[in-house]
This record gives C-alpha cells, structure tokens and sequence, in this order.
C-alpha cells in the first residue's frame, strides 16, 4: 500500500458530485434535457449527451479542496483506493461511461469491434501511422465497447440482423429491378456469409446506380404506411443520399418504452434513432459507421469486425433481477453493471469498486457511517470511490447507479 494511501481516504470525502459536460452533437434535443430535469438550454444548442465518466474526451470534474479536479486526475493518484483492488489491476481505469444521451435525429448506423480485433486493429492503425485524430482512424482505443441503454422515453432504435428470410421478402417487396442480382445471391446462399455478400454489395453501390436505387426505394415506401417504411421515410428527411435508408429493411426496429433496457452486444449493427435514455458501456471510443452518417466508412474493416447472425426481436430486451426494490439488469461483460434503485429509505449498499449515482425522478440522499452525508438533485450524479465500501440511500424516485 503506498504510504500516502490512509491520508487519501481520510482527506477525501466519500460523496463527490460531479459536474458534467454536455455534448452538443447536431442530432441532439433541443428540450429532452430541460423536461427531464430542469438543465438550463437558454444559448439554444442542441443538448445531444451527458457524459459521467473519466473519459479523456469528456472528463468529470469533482471539487477537491476547494479545487476543481479531473475523476481522472483523481482517479491517478492511487487507483486501488479509488477503483478498488481488483479493478484496479483489471482494467487500470475507470471502465466503464455513463451517459444520459437525447436523439431528435438519428445517430449513425454502427458496429464495435470485440476485444481482439479492437487490440489488432488499434496496433495495425498505429503502425501504418494512422494519427489517433485522423478521420480514417477506426480504432481509438484497444477497448471493446458493449452498451446497455435505458429509456427514459420512448426510444426508438436499430439492433441486430432480421432472419433472412424476412430481409430477402423486405427487399424483393422493393420491386428494385437493381438489385435483383444481389437478392438473388442471398435467396440462393442463405447463410451469414451469404448475408455478409449482399451487405458488402450494397454498401458499395456509388455513382448514378446508388442515386437509382435510393430513387426506387423511397418511392417504394411511400405507397404504403406500414412501420418500417414510414421509419425509412423519417430517416430521409435526415440522410436522402444514403445507403443507410436500407438498414431497417436488414435489422429489428424496436421501440423501447420508458423504463425497458436493451443490452447492445460487441460486432452487432445498432443505431438509435430517436428518444432519451440512459447508456453506459466500457470506456471506449471505438466505432465502425455503416450508414446514416457525413462521417468515414471503411466498408472492408465494417464488414469483417460484423456478425451477420440474426437476432431474435424477443431476445432484444433485457429483463432485470428484482431484489428489494433494485432491478439488477444482467450484463455478460465484466466492465460494468447497471441498476435502477426504486424508492429507496436508507437502503444500505456495499460497493468493491468506483459508482456513479444519477438521481432520476427526485433528489437523492447518501450518508455514510462516519456522518458524512450529502443530497443531490434530481438530474446531477455523484461519483462514488471504492474507499467508501458501503453507503446508505434514500430517495422518493429512481436513481440510476451505473458501478462495477
């Protein structure tokens, strides 16, 4: 133990509100952040994320001493007290960021690569002398980036491949005589390699036959009011040149309702498209795009970090575990866990690593056995250090706690 590690814990309290900065992305709402909890938008910018993290490109500030201090800056001086023993030595970081993100417009369609290829693809890039901020750099980080998000509204997104069945009889309804060789292709090898063929196809379409296709798509999709047309013509008010206008046609849409979670796996295509919610994933900035999107797209490195498995729209939500009033959502990855604590009265938590706490519906809370207490409003988090190993919350609403 370094020797300054007791003076640490005794000078440093055990609750420290953050402060947070708001991303203001062009897709972002304009009122979502205000509604849900009164956070001022008087300069009338489109208030797109709020990250809650260590993350270099967003990093929390807590007040240390009267000084205003990085959770990363923090964090550095002892990661063992700060993370926990374990996490510490596992990721040695804060592992996981905690967003609230708000979509008036669509954000781009994407995959994450799993951990290897994140690894391989970060030291190739690096390599070939590919600068970190470049605009054809794919890997940022050697990190994968799985994603649990939480609606706070309804919130509507893209996730996972449709059976193929179901995408061969969404295009052949097209009438698209341009792409009658490829969904040919796919009807004959219905496999995922299959899939992965006509994805790639499509993907590359350029020039007057790309404008041709998109032409006869939406034209298509305007003579009839069925869901997944009336999404694509929503998405061309945003993105008219784009092959990404084909995408629900290739995978589940889905609405979540308030308070219904949906887990994003790692190689699995996603886009959310409208709604505000609650998202954490591991500390990663990794992001191969596929559509929707003024932004690169490296087709080759897309298609080969993709899984082309379909997947079930039963299977998309995630269905917590109940115990005295926390709804515990399972998470198969060991970078984070995520709970919503329901009208809690001093309800006593242990923790083994850093928490970040958001109050949801009212202000929280939080006291400690040494005395210490502190109270957060509704729509501000706290950050938590592994050094305070257990707490004691009250709150007449829901609180967020995003932890590992």
């Amino acid at each position: 133990m370094p020797k300054n590690r007791s003076n640490l814990k005794s000078i440093h309290a055990m609750f420290l509100p953050m402060n947070n900065e708001i991303k203001h992305f062009s897709w972002g709402s304009y009122s979502s952040l205000s509604n849900l909890f009164g956070i001022d938008n008087s300069s009338h910018q489109p208030q797109a994320e709020i990250w809650m993290g260590a993350h270099p490109n967003g990093c929390s500030t807590v007040l240390i001493n009267g000084q205003i201090t990085n959770i990363s800056t923090l964090i550095e001086q002892d990661k063992a007290l700060f993370l926990g023993e374990n996490i510490a030595k596992i990721f040695g970081q804060l592992p996981y960021l905690f967003k609230v993100l708000a979509a008036d417009k669509a954000l781009s369609i994407q995959v994450h690569p799993n951990k290897l290829q994140a690894q391989q693809g970060f030291e190739r890039e690096n390599t070939l002398g590919i600068n970190l901020t470049a605009k054809n750099r794919n890997f940022k980080d050697k990190n994968h980036k799985p994603e649990l998000v939480y609606a706070l509204t309804e919130y509507q997104a893209m996730n996972g491949f449709r059976p193929i069945s179901d995408i061969i009889r969404n295009f052949l309804l097209l009438e698209i005589a341009e792409l009658s060789e490829l969904i040919y292709d796919l009807v004959t090898n219905q496999t995922s390699q299959g899939l992965a063929i006509f994805c790639t196809a499509l993907l590359s379409l350029d020039g007057q036959q790309k404008s041709t296709v998109l032409a006869k798509l939406l034209h298509s999709v305007n003579k009839t009011s069925e869901s997944t047309c009336l999404v694509i013509l929503d998405l061309a008010k945003q993105h008219s040149d784009d092959l990404g206008l084909f995408t629900p046609l290739l995978l589940n849409v889905i609405t979540l309702n308030p308070g219904e979670a949906m887990y994003l796996d790692a190689q699995t295509p996603h886009a959310y498209l409208k709604g505000t919610g609650l998202e954490i994933m591991a500390n990663s900035d990794n992001v191969l795009r596929a559509g929707l999107t003024d932004k690169y797209i490296d087709i080759k490195e897309l298609i080969a970090c993709t899984l082309f498995d379909k997947k079930p729209v039963d299977s998309l939500l995630l269905t917590p575990i109940i115990d005295n009033n926390i709804l515990h959502y399972p998470i198969p990855v060991a970078d984070f866990k995520f709970a919503i604590i329901q009208h809690a009265n001093q309800h006593d938590i242990s923790i083994q690593g850093a928490e970040i706490l958001l109050a949801l519906d009212h202000s929280m809370l939080l006291t400690h056995k040494n005395g210490e207490s502190c109270k957060i409003k509704k729509g501000q988090s706290v950050f938590v250090p592994a050094y305070a190993e257990h707490y004691a919350i009250s709150s007449k609403g829901r609180v967020a706690r995003a932890y590992n």
